[in-house]
């Protein structure tokens, strides 16, 4: 298993560069679809664009695999006199923990603007209360970097109400296994699912059932696997594990999920991991996550009749400048191997 760390590195990180917060996601999938058909698997695809990867298994009942190649990201709300733009958010994330960052205005002609998010007070040698000033969202705007100086001037370079913004996500993985950069939720747990499929193929295993890899496009914004192939009976949801507060889960665990906003999830499931942790070492963390939803929750709160767990490594200021590490990858690939067999 450890030589497959160099695999997953590589993938996270080219995944973090594909920009694809939800809802712009066609560039991020056609990279999948391709990365999946050199592993020799074919993705198909839903009406709202979420991949599918099916791998027999020695039954017919499917266990199905989530993880969402969607981030969080923003849209053009409006172009002011000014020649900046108000935005409106993609996703649920602190204002402040966007200010300052690059961004990048996709135009529907395929035009690509960069541009800085900053709020209406950007100076504190300008503004006497620009510390103060509430972070929120009709304070915030971008500086694009082009001569502008006029709405007219900005539409001029194509960009419109609509246009996606993805954020710089400023990747950086260190020599010591720490993976930072933002949207890690949940390019971490997308990249490890590719790792699985690696692994199956090179060695050849058939997993006891059926396997449906599940890869969803809008899940924060709280659909992403709302549809699922209805042959599925269980689910597994693999992302992030938050830190904080009274929890336990650390970069390097696997977390185990056992409730969060949608209820508690599969008692018989969650046991069968637990066990599988401690038989195979493996570092895990038990936690409530009562602020969160994942892809397990949208197909609940939709109505498929499926049991449901999630998992996925802990990931550090969720939502913001985020960081995991390489060893809470593996062991939740580990414990996704450990499960299919």
């Amino acid at each position: 298993m450890k030589h497959y760390k160099g695999y997953v590195l590589e993938t996270v990180e080219k995944l973090l560069k594909t920009e694809s917060p939800s809802g712009f996601c066609h560039h991020i999938m056609a990279l999948l679809k391709e990365e999946a058909a050199s592993l020799g698997y074919t993705m198909t695809f839903t009406n709202k664009g979420c991949g599918i990867i099916t791998i027999k298994g020695k039954s017919k009942e499917v266990l199905g695999l989530s993880a969402h190649a969607d981030t969080l990201g923003a849209m053009v709300r409006s172009i002011k006199a000014s020649g900046t733009i108000r935005f409106t958010s993609i996703g649920g994330y602190m204002m402040n923990s966007i200010e300052g960052e690059y961004c990048k205005i996709f135009t529907r002609d395929d035009k690509v603007y960069e541009g800085t998010i900053l709020t209406t007070m950007p100076s504190v040698h300008v503004y006497n209360d620009a510390a103060e000033h509430k972070r929120s969202e009709e304070n915030m705007e971008i500086r694009i970097d082009e001569i502008v100086s006029s709405k007219e001037d900005v539409e001029k370079l194509g960009i419109e109400v609509g246009n996606f913004i993805a954020f710089d996500p400023r990747v950086s993985i260190t020599e010591n296994g720490f993976v930072k950069s933002r949207h890690l939720d949940d390019k971490a747990g997308v990249a490890i699912l590719f790792g699985l499929l690696k692994y199956i193929k090179d060695y050849q295993i058939v997993p006891e059932k059926t396997l449906n890899i599940f890869i969803s496009t809008y899940e924060e914004v709280g659909h992403g696997s709302s549809y699922i192939p209805e042959d599925v009976s269980e689910l597994i949801a693999i992302d992030m594990g938050a830190m904080g507060d009274d929890l336990s889960c650390t970069e390097r665990d696997v977390s185990i999920c056992v409730k969060d906003s949608s209820g508690p999830y599969d008692y018989h499931m969650v046991n069968r991991m637990v066990d599988l942790a401690k038989e195979h070492k493996l570092n895990y963390a038990l936690d409530v996550y009562p602020r969160y939803g994942s892809d397990v929750s949208a197909a609940l709160r939709a109505g498929n009749n499926v049991k449901g767990a999630l998992i996925g490594p802990g990931v550090h200021a969720s939502h913001g400048m985020e960081r995991t590490h390489i060893q809470g990858m593996m062991n939740t690939l580990q414990l996704l191997l450990e499960y299919i067999k």
